[in-house]
């Protein structure tokens, strides 16, 4: 579910929820020319199919040794406004050191998000700083901005590629102190789902991709339900794999409040 089922993808989102949404098409053999146009509606096709949505999330992450690791979680997200504000929650049932524990993102497009993480064996709320959006998301290739997506107004856009399924679009940030020079993103002309996000240094090197690996139809919304993270400066990813999709599922707003992190809304994170 992912601005990737998971601003888990995919990625991640996303983590990325990864999902999709139905968008209105240009006309058979027309292309689209406004790179504006086709990165919101990429952003609708990632982050807002339907009102609202929850997956339950398998993560695998592999080192640059070959070993493996799981998270197990399940995710939530309403819409506050399509194309607008959202709310994030996640709950971890595995592994054992993280049961119980629940991540919740107040999206905002016009500020900095509101992300908040409980540890339970700390019974600990802690406030995740706006500065800390690109680091790792409990320990997996993934970040914190995967799961709930990249502002769109944080990036210059340009359109370098057409291709016969894809638009090809070069994001630059405009802070400065980005920990990238720019990310391309693939996207895909019949769906408008991004299926390659590569991530490029200072060096003109591609150092992280985001990949949706499969692609599916859930409620009538094209969904990502495999998406793969790559670190391809030390090696190691992540695959992070959604099942049992719902969309409108008519979440109510008192779910994410932050009240609610040291009593999760279990009916709604079980999918029933």
């Amino acid at each position: 579910m992912i601005r990737m089922a998971l601003k888990l993808t995919l990625v991640l989102g996303v983590l990325t929820l990864a999902t999709a949404a139905a968008l209105v098409r240009p006309a058979a053999g027309q292309d689209l020319t406004d790179v504006n146009a086709i990165v919101e509606r990429a952003n609708l096709a990632a982050y807002y199919a339907g009102d609202d949505g929850s997956a339950r999330v398998r993560m695998t992450i592999t080192d640059a040794q070959g070993r493996s690791r799981t998270r197990d979680f399940a995710i939530l997200r309403r819409d506050v406004a399509d194309g607008g504000d959202q709310d994030y929650a996640v709950l971890f049932s595995r592994p054992a050191d993280l049961r119980n524990t629940v991540f919740l993102v107040k999206k905002h497009v016009d500020a900095d998000d509101d992300r908040w993480l409980y540890l339970p064996g700390l019974d600990l709320v802690n406030r995740i700083a706006a500065g800390d959006k690109r680091t790792s998301f409990v320990g997996s290739h993934f970040v914190y901005e995967d799961v709930s997506g990249r502002g769109l107004e944080e990036d210059t856009h340009e359109l370098v590629e057409t291709t016969a399924t894809h638009y090809v679009v070069r994001n630059t940030p405009r802070d400065e102190g980005a920990d990238f020079a720019y990310w391309t993103v693939w996207i895909d002309k019949s769906t408008f789902l991004p299926t390659r996000m590569d991530y490029v240094d200072g060096t003109d090197e591609v150092f992280r991709r985001i990949e949706a690996v499969e692609v599916d139809v859930v409620d009538g919304y094209p969904t990502v339900t495999t998406m793969r993270v790559s670190d391809l400066r030390s090696g190691g990813e992540t695959v992070s794999e959604f099942s049992d999709v719902r969309y409108d599922l008519g979440i109510p707003e008192d779910v994410f409040t932050e009240r609610t992190l040291r009593n999760p809304p279990r009916r709604w994170l079980s999918g029933r």
